[in-house]
C-alpha cells in the first residue's frame, strides 16, 4: 500500500499546542514508562513567527499516555545557558531517536549576542540574521527521556567553505542503522536552491563525516525539497521531505516519499505523494493547512504509526499563520 494510502483521519485536538506560543517541530518516542514522549520547538508569540524562531526558540518536552495526545507540557529540555555557547540563546529543530539504552536528541542552535531584541524592534534588529547564519547541528544525550540532557560544546557538524554546504547546516534527519552507526542527512543553501547532504558516524561518540562530498536527492527539473525524515524499513531506507516546488507531488508543499539502499540515491515511490495539506480529520471536516511540514514519525516494532507534522492555519505559509502547532495523523499498518 502507498503511504499516502495509510493517512488516516486526524484527531480534532490532538497532537500538541501552547497558548501564547508557536509551536514547531515535533519528535515523538515511546518511552520505557508506557507514556509517549515529544519533543519539540516553542518561542513566544508576542515576536513574529520567522524572526522569533531564530531568536527565542527553545526545546520543550511534553507527553501523553496516548500516541495521539493531547501532550502536555513537561519541561523545557533544552534551555538558553549563555551567549558564550554555540547553542546557548537558541534550539529548534528536535528530532528523537534511541541507540542502545542512550536516547538521542538531535538539534539546531545559534546563539547572539548582547541584550534581548524587543518585539517592536525585531523587524529592523541585525541579530536574527546573525543568528540564522550561526545555525549549526548539535547531539544532546541521556538515559532518560526525562533528561538531564548532555549538551556537547562543539556542534557535530559544521559547514565547509567553499563546498556548496558552506553557508549552512540545518535540518538533521538522524536514522541509526542496524550495525549501530548513524545515518545523518542535512539541508544546505545554495543560489539553486536548497540542496541535502549525507554524513554518517560509528556512534554516538563518533564523528560525522560526509557520506558523499556532493548534495544527495540528485533531482532534476528544478525540483528540491526539505525537511527529511529518515528510517531504516526491511533492509532498505526510506525517507520523507516537504516538497518545496510541487513538481514531485503535483502540490506545492505537500509530501513526497523516497526509498533508497545506500542514502546517497534516492527513487520517488510510486505515487511520489506521500501526505497532502489538504488534511481529514476524524469529526468529518475537511481544511487545507496553512503549512504542513518538518515531517516526522512514531515508529514502534519497526512500523511507523503515526505521523506528525508542524501545522498552521491561515491562507498558506507560517509567516501569514496566526496559530501553529504539531499534529498527528494516525497511519493504517505498518510500511511494506
Amino acid at each position: 500500500m502507498a503511504f499516502v494510502d495509510r493517512m488516516m483521519p486526524a484527531p480534532v485536538g490532538g497532537g500538541f499546542a501552547m497558548e501564547d506560543y508557536w509551536v514547531w517541530c515535533g519528535s515523538v518516542i515511546r518511552g520505557d514508562d508506557a507514556r509517549y514522549h515529544m519533543y519539540a520547538a516553542r518561542w513566544p508569540k508576542r515576536y513574529p513567527f520567522f524572526d522569533g524562531y531564530r531568536l527565542y526558540s527553545e526545546i520543550v518536552h511534553a507527553v501523553s499516555p496516548t500516541p495521539v495526545g493531547p501532550y502536555t507540557m513537561a519541561d523545557v529540555a533544552l534551555p538558553p545557558r549563555g551567549e558564550a555557547f554555540w547553542d546557548g540563546r537558541m534550539t529548534h529543530n528536535p528530532t528523537i531517536h534511541r541507540h542502545g539504552d542512550t536516547y538521542l536528541l538531535f538539534y539546531i542552535g545559534s546563539t547572539w549576542t548582547g541584550p534581548e531584541v524587543g518585539p517592536q524592534e525585531i523587524a529592523t534588529s541585525p541579530k536574527p540574521d546573525a543568528s540564522y547564519a550561526a545555525i549549526r547541528i548539535g547531539l544532546a544525550t541521556s538515559r532518560s527521556l526525562d533528561g538531564p540532557w548532555e549538551r556537547r560544546d562543539a556542534p557535530i557538524l559544521l559547514p565547509r567553505p567553499g563546498k556548496w554546504d558552506g553557508t549552512i547546516v540545518t535540518n538533521p534527519a538522524p536514522c541509526v542503522l542496524g550495525d549501530g552507526r548513524i545515518l545523518m542527512l542535512y539541508r544546505s543553501n545554495t543560489p539553486d536552491g536548497l540542496r541535502i547532504g549525507a554524513a554518517i558516524a560509528d556512534s554516538p561518540s563518533a564523528p560525522f563525516e560526509r557520506l558523499y562530498d556532493e548534495p544527495v536527492l540528485q533531482l532534476t527539473d528544478g525540483n528540491f525539497v526539505e525537511d527529511p525524515f529518515v528510517w531504516w524499513s526491511g533492509g532498505h531506507l526510506e525517507l520523507l521531505a516537504k516538497d518545496m516546488t510541487g513538481g514531485l507531488t503535483g502540490e506545492f508543499h505537500a509530501g513526497v516519499h523516497l526509498t533508497s539502499t545506500d542514502g546517497v540515491r534516492w527513487t520517488p515511490s510510486s505515487p511520489a505523494k506521500a501526505y497532502s495539506r489538504r488534511v481529514v480529520w476524524n469529526d468529518g471536516s475537511v481544511t487545507v493547512q496553512g503549512s504542513l511540514e518538518r515531517p516526522q514519525l512514531l515508529i514502534e516494532d519497526g512500523r511507523p504509526t503515526h505521523l506528525f507534522a508542524a501545522t498552521a492555519d491561515g491562507p498558506g505559509g507560517f509567516r501569514h499563520a496566526a496559530n501553529t502547532w504539531n499534529m498527528v495523523i494516525p497511519l493504517a499498518g505498518g510500511i511494506d
